[in-house]
């Protein structure tokens, strides 16, 4: 077909980051995020103006998900940061203010972005390599012969979420049930590569958090009707099941633009019935208890194999064919014919349930590590950011298993850090300047950047107006309550480090946040003494804190190169 309207030209943009529009958006970008940054952030409700569903939220995967965004800077951002977030559920808002902070203040300096790029790439590589070393001052290893790192690690991820509404009391009741969830993820015989399995989220909404609770195996969701049909099967051994991924309906599939030719006087839906009935029988002949389908069964089907003491159960859904494979050992069977036997598997029992105002199946496993998070909160919002964090949460615990090491939380890393890189680029800059490509002033100017957005990241946890101090030890953070008296003695202020990890009784002295001072050498090496005597501390996830790090560097970076953003017009 010819073209009606001429065709229009690309539209090319130069030094995007120049532009006041592109200076708004970003600013707006990262007001949002900085907002909803830690325990008192503040919450977002997202909607269409159309109506429909509304979203309140002060998580990133969340938020960012329902974020409509157009210009292609803040597309590269918000891209990277949900690619973070997919990959490793935690720090996804750390993430993106701290990529907004690292254009912010480079932007100001005046540096080509080429000596930009390759001083942001030398400490990042300085993190990277101090967090991960045996002397970082804010790395804590994790045992797993022991609950108590571990819940820190859950609570931390459950108070950082306000949306979630819980008391102290649901926040331990819920970290303990997170934590039992994924223990029985983990197979009891592991030996070598370990393969975890599932925890399945049941939803309970209108009920009190207190009554979540976790169970071994699956759920599955009846009405008290069907329940009451079920016969009750007792055997001293387990249960044989046969899992069924197509339709056991009797319903003739779609023959699309072909035809289905049929023998005069032979009636197609007593074929397809004789079929299943034919299918019965075997499954009869093979001792099988349980029969389930992710589709419908035929009534009469369910009828003869109830006859035969055989369980029915339909209508499961496509989300628990994987777990119900995965636990009972099947293999989903996908037609009408002769049934392999090896197709078949087990479970240890089935037995019934009601919590709530809603009635399971339960099938307990033999020994697969599959099971059920009965998960209730107030209202659907509530229940909605509580799922999303739970999730979150397990999928942490997973990361840790792998690299069982964990970061001191509520901003005592970021300011440690910041402390670590102004001393190193002061007292030994060499290090960094192996290149001989950049200027000793260079690098402390991009090392003051980088610990000012650092600092920032810190900054927005104060969303009350009170003063954020770090002291001149260890470099942590303290936070200092809004309205507080100027002239006063600090220790009588403070408590603890925003960790949990230090109190104020230790001879220490501090300073404002971002305030001018003399570098120092923060302590290093963390005594197991000091961090074991310590119950309730504030822990981020290692592997989640490193990849966002990587990512937010590296995405300032592509963005600060860019030198023109060409748009086509058609």
């Amino acid at each position: 077909m010819s073209r009606l309207d001429a065709k229009k030209p690309s539209l090319c943009r130069s030094e995007p980051l120049t532009s006041e529009r592109v200076g708004t958006t970003l600013s707006v970008l990262k007001r949002i995020v900085t907002s909803c940054y830690g325990p008192s952030g503040r919450l977002k409700q997202l909607h269409n103006g159309s109506g429909g569903y509304v979203c309140t939220t002060s998580q990133s995967s969340a938020l960012l998900s329902h974020l409509s965004v157009t210009h292609p800077i803040l597309k590269i951002l918000t891209t990277s940061v949900q690619n973070h977030v997919s990959s490793f559920s935690d720090c996804g808002l750390f993430t993106a203010i701290l990529c907004c902070n690292l254009i912010e203040n480079v932007q100001r300096l005046g540096l080509t972005p080429t000596t930009v790029i390759r001083l942001n790439k030398h400490l990042l590589s300085l993190c990277i390599s101090y967090l991960k070393s045996e002397t970082c001052g804010c790395r804590i290893p994790v045992d797993f012969s022991s609950t108590q790192t571990l819940l820190c690690l859950v609570r931390s991820i459950l108070t950082s979420k306000p949306a979630c509404t819980l008391t102290r009391a649901e926040t331990e009741h819920v970290s303990a049930l997170i934590l039992r969830a994924f223990l029985l993820t983990i197979p009891e015989n592991a030996e070598g590569h370990i393969i975890l399995g599932k925890c399945l989220i049941v939803p309970l909404k209108g009920q009190r958090v207190i009554d979540s609770t976790v169970l071994p195996g699956i759920l599955i969701e009846m009405s008290e009707v069907q329940l009451m049909r079920l016969l009750p099967i007792k055997k001293p051994t387990a249960l044989k099941v046969a899992l069924f991924c197509t339709t056991l309906s009797g319903d003739i599939s779609d023959t699309g633009e072909g035809t289905v030719v049929l023998s005069y006087g032979v009636s197609l839906e007593n074929a397809v019935l004789d079929q299943l009935l034919n299918l019965g029988r075997q499954l009869v002949s093979d001792h099988v208890d349980l029969v389930l389908c992710q589709r419908v069964i035929h009534p009469s089907l369910k009828q003869f194999l109830s006859m035969h003491r055989v369980i029915a159960i339909d209508r499961i859904g496509v989300t628990l064919m994987e777990p119900l494979t995965k636990m009972t050992g099947t293999q989903p069977i996908g037609s009408l014919g002769s049934i392999s036997p090896n197709s078949y598997g087990s479970v240890k029992d089935v037995c019934t349930a009601k919590f709530g105002s809603k009635h399971f199946v339960h099938l307990i496993p033999n020994e697969a590590a599959i099971c059920s998070l009965l998960l209730c909160n107030r209202n659907d919002t509530a229940w909605d950011e509580l799922k999303l964090t739970c999730q979150t949460a397990l999928h942490v615990l997973q990361l840790t298993l792998k690299e069982p090491w964990a970061l001191l939380g509520g901003g005592c890393t970021e300011t440690h850090l910041a402390a670590y890189i102004r001393h190193k680029t002061h007292n030994n800059p060499e290090s960094i300047l192996k290149d001989d490509e950049c200027t000793q002033t260079e690098l402390q100017l991009i090392a003051e950047a980088f610990c000012s957005a650092l600092e920032s990241i810190v900054g927005s946890l104060e969303h009350d107006g009170g003063e954020i101090l770090t002291d001149m030890k260890y470099g942590h953070l303290w936070s200092v309550q809004a309205d507080s008296p100027c002239l006063v003695n600090w220790p009588d202020l403070l408590s603890q480090c925003g960790c949990g990890l230090y109190n104020s009784q230790e001879e220490l002295s501090w300073s404002f946040l971002r305030s001018t001072r003399h570098p120092f050498v923060p302590q290093t090496c963390l005594s197991h003494e000091a961090v074991g005597s310590v119950s309730n501390l504030t822990l981020d996830c290692l592997t989640a804190k490193l990849s966002g790090l990587q990512v937010a560097v590296e995405t300032a970076n592509l963005i600060l190169d860019l030198s023109y953003v060409i748009e086509d017009k058609n």
